[in-house]
């Protein structure tokens, strides 16, 4: 497995994660709802990297 394939969807993911959680983390609990909204969160970038880009109608 190459990471480097990976390397930007990794990447965002944790960083999405990470703002999530420290948002969450304001205050010293991490309730279910607030551990749903960061799973939510890495979960969507994820999904960016699922998606495939759009063809651009213009190539021919």
């Amino acid at each position: 497995m190459r990471v480097a394939r990976y390397a930007k969807t990794i990447v965002a993911a944790t960083v999405a994660g990470g703002v999530a959680l420290t948002v969450a983390m304001g205050d010293d609990v991490l309730t279910a709802t607030e551990g749903i909204t960061v799973a939510l969160a890495v979960l969507g970038a994820l999904g960016v990297y699922v998606v495939p880009n759009a063809k651009d109608p213009l190539d021919r």
